[in-house]
């Protein structure tokens, strides 16, 4: 028999349920206070840097405490370019994975793998830093670069970005650390989100005659594309975001250099080395609003992911 409810039962469950309602609209708001309250404090803390500077700083290379000269081009240059490497390195390595995973793995292979790859993605990120300067730097400065330079030093465009000396640390040794270390972070959301295709989808293609690629390219992909989009963005906050392992590798230097083997810096990194030693007002305030342009070029990242996401979501149901 249903369960019949008394006047006083459904009044308790209407508070119950209005208690509910409003504790979870004032947990979403108190994420959103805490969101403005960053901002507005980064916007305070660097107007003194902005009355002095204005919208120079963003294209200045200067970086001079004694002179209290700065400029954020360094900075961010090397925040993008480091990010930009991690991606291009992470993103195929980490759709291999996956696809090995989902679809390639013997049975037996596939739960430990999968582990190791989720157990990567929990080391610290000073361990990645010490491993890159003491091991990888080292390997990397006497074997793979002079290969670089003499493979690529010559070509026009691309030779420039190889030339300088030897030294194992720089923007590319950083980027590398970096794809490292996003590689578990996009991989284990691809893993996931392949593994939500039903099968009788895959199996229906492979009963027709498609190949593993075809099936993941027309089946797997288009099934799952907001998911895969959403662990590139996961994995490129995270690169936008790196400070420890990229401060033991980048070669902390406010050089402008067309060359990925010279030392570079970046924005988190800056902040690491030097907000602790920040002397004076307009120093201090600098730092803060490179801190500032951090948050606004991952708001940018955010938003534009979205916009790809929607642009995906319209996309659906039409024919190629």
């Amino acid at each position: 028999m249903p369960q019949i409810h008394t006047t006083t039962q459904l009044k308790r469950q209407h508070w119950i349920d209005i208690v509910f309602r409003n504790t979870t609209r004032f947990f979403a708001f108190i994420v959103l206070a805490l969101l403005l309250g960053i901002l507005l404090s980064l916007l305070l803390g660097s107007l003194p840097s902005i009355k002095a500077y204005g919208f120079g700083f963003l294209f200045s290379a200067d970086w001079n405490p004694v002179t209290e000269k700065f400029g954020a081009l360094v900075p961010i240059f090397g925040t993008l370019v480091t990010s930009f490497i991690a991606l291009l390195i992470g993103i195929p390595v980490s759709f291999g994975i996956a696809l090995f995973l989902t679809e390639l793995s013997p049975a037996w292979l596939r739960r430990p793998l999968g582990t190791a790859i989720e157990l990567l993605a929990g080391i610290p990120s000073i361990i990645y830093g010490m491993w890159g300067l003491f091991v990888f730097a080292p390997a990397f400065a006497e074997h793979v670069q002079p290969w670089l330079q003499a493979t690529f030093g010559d070509a026009p465009y691309v030779g420039m970005l190889v030339q300088g000396p030897f030294m194992g640390i720089g923007m590319l040794t950083a980027g590398i650390i970096l794809a490292i270390m996003v590689i578990p972070f996009i991989a284990s959301v691809m893993r996931d989100v392949f593994e939500l295709v039903p099968p009788m989808l895959k199996e229906s293609a492979y009963g027709l005659g498609s190949t593993t690629w075809e099936v993941v390219r027309n089946i797997v992909l288009p099934y799952t594309k907001t998911g895969v989009v959403g662990g590139i963005m996961l994995g490129l906050g995270r690169a936008l975001g790196e400070t420890m392992a990229v401060t033991f590798v980048i070669g902390n230097a406010h050089n402008l250099s067309a060359s990925l083997f010279m030392p570079g810096n970046s924005i988190a990194s800056a902040l690491a080395n030097e907000f602790t030693e920040a002397v004076g007002d307009l120093y201090t305030s600098a730092l803060v609003e490179l801190g500032l342009i951090l948050f606004f070029i991952t708001f940018v990242v955010l938003s534009i992911s979205k916009i790809l996401l929607l642009q995906l979501a319209k996309q659906e149901g039409k024919g190629n």
